[in-house]
């Protein structure tokens, strides 16, 4: 196993230290001028011998990846699939160049739901100014006219982006599987008009001034000896940070701040806002809903906070893995009794498809996913079978 020169030169340092402050005044003074030489050393100079800077390319070509015919991610030149272990015992900077990709990879999805899918993006919050943080969501042409249906598809919690089910998928496994693009092509086959929620956009990130990384809370009205001691507590305690973040982190990113989205700030406040502001002002007369995961617990609270409208739209409801929980959600009788005739969710199981499976929540029916990864086929939400409304 690879062991780091400033690793070595770290553990050999402390050793040293450990034993000097075991002994008398001679090896305290020894363990000062150790001190001393670790305050001198250039932290940065040496991490960054250990460690490849943090920059990547910022397409899909530049990692020398592309995906196939079959949707799948394959490395141009050799043929093979995505490698997270690039550089050995490096986890930290694998892990920055796997997020590198998945940003990539998340606007390269954006684009196929324009190009191939042809969704259009509609900026939100609707009446946002100019300067102020905005998100997006996709809709079909047809989203607010169609007078027939309209399918609502909501993906789960983490860095999933609009028309993503799993970043994971897409990269290990491949599009069809990762992406909602089968789900919004066989829609519109079908003659759906599609939105596509994009609920995990919730805020804008803006790298800090120097004045608000400086900022310190207000405490004129203290005494100044209360006052002073505390200062050097935190003098002592950033000494300390900023040493351990020098071996942490030595290549330092800069430091932001989160400016949130109006009335975006969530995924249940996201869900909430398209739907006062599109889908319960759409022309369709039946709305269907897909929703993974937290998306489900995005739309339980959609329920919580619109049910009569819900109720009066909303035709049936396909849940996959949702992590939803009516009882800590405080969903009323009304909206469990309702769930039951109108949601079916389908969970990971190892018995075949559709077969029913145990809840211990009186909600909705669970059913199983057979041993599809992550989400259920779409061929499952389009068939003819009418047990639960989803035609």
């Amino acid at each position: 196993m690879h062991v780091s020169s400033l690793t070595l030169l770290w553990l050999r340092i402390w050793i040293s230290m450990a034993q000097l402050q075991q002994g008398g005044p001679d090896e305290k003074e020894k363990t000062t001028a150790l001190k001393d030489l670790l305050s001198r050393i250039d932290l940065d100079e040496l991490m960054k011998k250990d460690e490849p800077p943090l920059e990547f390319p910022d397409t899909l070509e530049g990692f020398e990846y592309a995906f196939n015919e079959k949707g799948q991610l394959r490395h141009i030149k050799t043929g093979e699939p995505f490698v997270f272990n690039y550089r050995e015992d490096l986890h930290r900077w694998n892990q920055k160049r796997y997020e590198a990709l998945g940003e990539i990879i998340t606007k390269y999805v954006y684009e196929l739901l324009e190009e191939e899918c042809h969704l259009k993006k509609v900026l939100i919050p609707v009446d946002a100014v100019e300067s102020e943080p905005k998100s997006f969501i996709f809709m079909s042409e047809d989203a607010m006219t169609n007078p027939d249906k309209l399918m609502v598809l909501i993906h789960g919690s983490g860095v999933v982006r609009a028309g993503q089910w799993a970043r994971r998928l897409i990269i290990n496994e491949d599009l069809d599987s990762g992406t909602q693009i089968p789900y919004i092509k066989r829609a519109i086959e079908e003659g759906y008009g599609v939105i596509v929620l994009n609920p995990n956009e919730n805020y804008i990130e803006v790298e800090k001034t120097k004045a608000q990384v400086q900022l310190s809370p207000d405490s004129s009205d203290e005494p100044a000896e209360k006052r002073e001691r505390k200062d050097k507590i935190q003098r002592d305690t950033k000494k300390r940070r900023d040493f351990y973040e020098k071996y942490r982190n030595p290549q330092k990113e800069k430091e932001t701040t989160q400016l949130y989205i109006r009335e975006n700030g969530s995924p249940e406040e996201h869900a909430i806002y398209v739907w006062d502001h599109f889908i319960s002002q759409s022309a369709a007369e039946n709305v269907f809903f897909v929703a993974h995961s937290y998306g489900g617990l995005a739309f339980v609270e959609l329920m919580i906070q619109r049910e009569t409208e819900v109720k009066n739209k909303v035709t049936a409801v396909a849940l996959t893995d949702s992590v939803h929980n009516v009882w800590h959600q405080e969903a009323g009788k009304t909206i469990r009794e309702w769930m039951r005739e109108n949601c079916c969710n389908w969970v990971s199981s190892s018995e075949p498809l559709d077969t029913s499976v145990e809840s211990m929540l009186p909600d909705c029916p669970r059913v199983s996913a057979g041993q599809l990864p992550t989400t259920v086929d779409p061929a499952v939400f389009f068939s003819s079978s009418t047990s639960y409304k989803i035609k």
